[in-house]
C-alpha cells in the first residue's frame, strides 16, 4: 500500500472491482462488494472519481478497499503510513484495526513507524540483518533491553 498501486485511468470503482472481475461473480455481486469495501474505508460516494482526484490517504484507502473486497484471510500492508501526515496515518491505522475486527482479516504490516506498529500490532517482530532479532507482544518490544531493538524503536543514531 506504499503507493496504493492504483490504475490512474480507472475510476475508484473499477480499481476496487479489478480482482473481483477475475472471479465467478455477477455484476451485481461485484457492485455490492465494491460498495461494501468502500464503505468500510469511509469512501462511500467516490466510485466515479479517478485516483488523481484523491488525496494520498484516500488513495491508500482505495488500495485497502481493493484488497478487502476479495475477502482474503490475510492482507500484507507494505509501509501503509509512509508519506502521510500524522492525522491521516492514524486514520489508516484505525482502518487496519477495523478490517481485523470486522472482517477477521489477519494483517501483516511491514513498517518502520513504531507508533503505527504499537497501534495495530498484537505481536511485533524486528528484522535485523535478514533475521528476526526479537519478536513479542507490544509490551515485550517496548520493554526490551536489546540494544539494537532499543536503538531502532527510540530512533537513536548509532
Amino acid at each position: 500500500f506504499q503507493f496504493a498501486a492504483l490504475f490512474d485511468s480507472m475510476t475508484v470503482f473499477d480499481n476496487v472491482a479489478l480482482g473481483l472481475r477475475r472471479r465467478d461473480l455477477s455484476d451485481d455481486e461485484i457492485a455490492d462488494r465494491v460498495r461494501e469495501a468502500l464503505a468500510l474505508v469511509d469512501l462511500t460516494g467516490t466510485d466515479e472519481k479517478l485516483p488523481a482526484e484523491l488525496s494520498g490517504g484516500m488513495r491508500k484507502r482505495v488500495g485497502i478497499a481493493r484488497a478487502i473486497a476479495l475477502r482474503p484471510r490475510y492482507v500484507l500492508y507494505d509501509e501503509p503510513t509512509t508519506g502521510l501526515d500524522p492525522v491521516t496515518s492514524a486514520v489508516i491505522d484505525r482502518l487496519m484495526v477495523r478490517t481485523r475486527e470486522h472482517l477477521g482479516v489477519t494483517g501483516l504490516v511491514v513498517t518502520h513507524d513504531m507508533r503505527s506498529a504499537y497501534t495495530v500490532g498484537d505481536r511485533i517482530a524486528m528484522l535485523y540483518e535478514g533475521k528476526v532479532r526479537q519478536a513479542g507482544s507490544v509490551a515485550e518490544i517496548r520493554e526490551t533491553e536489546d540494544p539494537v531493538v532499543r536503538q531502532f524503536i527510540e530512533g537513536r543514531p548509532a
